[in-house]
């Protein structure tokens, strides 16, 4: 068996099953990523997001018998994940407190580099130049020397996308960067990820949500998961229909795009619960 696949597939996963404590947690997920593209990642909490991400990851392996990941090319069994990591980028808002109270946003987005939690190995001043460039690409240059812990939740989350960046990743998964935001922190956050995802060079971005406004325009499409089973994948347009929005999310919806945006609509949802 090849240990590679075509450098267009940045991620190849083909009948991926994960079972815990004898629960179905992802049931023969199959989903390609080709370069240029940008997904969005949508279910429920406890749907198989989560787990997914780890085995795209190396984190978590599939079952015994279970079907391959390919991730950037390789296939995971055959190549070294620690090194393949380097260029996967994975933030979190989970992540948001790990860092110590004196840190700064420039050390922050330093560490980046060594994908560490904090900075312990010596900066190069090119080093230093990367850092203050993301910086302000993100427009928060002037933040640099502030301490990571006084910055508000939209500034952290910029400061950790800006982090993520600083190995060049190839891929950047973005989990639920939004959770916890206010409605100005949101937009703000989306109108920085719409940039990134709209850059030539810039990585193939993996937005994992269950808030189907948060896809911006440049994110070209979207996978819908359900109690581990893939619901619809495909361009954001055919697979972002009521049908399948009802499907993955258990209740009656309507869909409407505006600027190229999607917005949901629950329609009746205590009656519907209560029935």
């Amino acid at each position: 068996m090849s240990q590679t696949k075509s450098c267009e597939n940045i991620i190849s996963l083909n009948n991926i099953n994960w079972i815990r404590n004898g629960k179905q947690i992802l049931n023969g997920v199959s989903w390609e990523v080709k370069k240029g593209e940008h997904w969005a990642l949508l279910g429920l909490n406890g749907s198989g997001k989560t787990s997914l991400l780890k085995i795209i990851t190396g984190y978590q392996w599939p079952n015994f018998n279970s079907g391959n990941t390919y991730v950037l090319g390789k296939l995971y069994g055959r190549t070294n994940i620690p090194e393949l990591r380097k260029s996967i980028g994975w933030v979190s808002s989970s992540f948001d407190q790990e860092y110590q109270a004196n840190d700064t946003a420039l050390e922050v987005v330093l560490s980046g580099k060594f994908a560490s939690i904090g900075l312990y190995e010596k900066v190069t001043e090119n080093d230093v130049k990367k850092a203050t460039e993301i910086l302000d690409q993100f427009r928060i240059k002037h933040l640099s020397n502030q301490i990571i812990h006084s910055l508000s939740q939209g500034e952290k989350r910029k400061v950790m996308i800006a982090r993520a960046l600083m190995s060049s990743p190839r891929l950047l998964i973005l989990d639920e960067p939004c959770n916890g935001l206010d409605i100005y922190s949101k937009e703000e956050l989306l109108n920085t990820i719409e940039d990134l995802t709209a850059a030539t060079n810039g990585p193939t971005i993996i937005y994992v949500t269950h808030h189907i406004e948060e896809i911006v325009p440049s994110i070209t499409h979207v996978l819908l998961i359900d109690a581990g089973n893939v619901i619809g994948r495909g361009d954001k347009k055919n697979t972002l229909t009521e049908s399948l929005l009802e499907k993955t999310f258990h209740v009656p919806i309507s869909l409407e795009w505006e600027n190229e945006r999607p917005w949901l609509r629950i329609k009746s949802v205590i009656q519907t619960l209560k029935g």
